[in-house]
């Protein structure tokens, strides 16, 4: 980890035991270069956010970082960091899809995700 890099905390941002795995897994078969995975934010409209994880080419001095001995390893920018704060990342498999899941991501910014602009919300 780079000097200036900031390591993330269990109390800013929350990983399951079955988030852990599969993200260490992804690394273990990835290639050479990918050393972690990366979680970002894109624009979103009335469901807010959309949040995603991809691997990381690289790791940038401002990036926080959360790693262990295992060979798991996760990055996060300042801007994604700033709305997934306080979010839990977690993975989820029922047999016939697999994917990750980001839960309380709206409360993590102090929104309830619901605009009300669309009708859909009184």
């Amino acid at each position: 980890m780079n000097a200036s890099q900031t390591e993330l905390s269990p109390d800013s941002l929350t990983v399951t035991a079955s988030a852990r795995e599969k993200i260490t897994q992804l690394l273990a078969d990835a290639d050479d270069g990918l050393s972690a995975v990366r979680v970002f934010v894109s624009g979103g409209g009335c469901g807010g956010m959309n949040y995603g994880m991809t691997f990381a080419e690289s790791v940038g001095s401002r990036d926080r970082k959360m790693s262990d001995q295992s060979g798991f390893a996760l990055v996060v920018d300042p801007i994604a960091y700033s709305y997934i704060h306080g979010a839990e990342i977690d993975f989820k498999d029922d047999g016939v899809s697999a994917s990750f899941v980001f839960n309380n991501v709206f409360q993590s910014v102090g929104g309830s995700g619901a605009c009300g602009g669309c009708g859909g919300a009184h």
